[in-house]
């Protein structure tokens, strides 16, 4: 992991990705994957990266992550949407 995060840090530097933009962008990237791995719960997401909720809150809104986009694309779509999938899957 170390060689890989080495080899992506020569990348950014030599795109000219400046440090707060380089912060930035892992920190995105870092707390959507916690999210993911906690289909969104941002309490349990909060917990594992060592934060209060209300710091991970204000994190996100700060990084610009609609926080209502992630918890909705982490949820099953309604049954009835499942259902129109499927039928039209097995039609086929």
């Amino acid at each position: 992991m170390k060689r890989e995060m080495d080899g992506l840090i020569t990348q950014m530097h030599s795109a000219g990705i400046p440090y707060a933009e380089a912060i930035r962008q892992f920190k995105k990237r870092y707390i959507l994957e916690v999210l993911a791995h906690h289909k969104g719960n941002q309490c349990k997401a909060a917990e594992e990266l060592g934060m209060h909720r209300n710091t991970l809150s204000r994190t996100l809104a700060e990084l610009d992550l609609d926080t209502a986009a992630i918890r909705n694309g982490m949820r099953r779509p309604p049954s009835s949407e499942r259902l129109r999938v499927q039928s039209i899957a097995s039609a086929r």
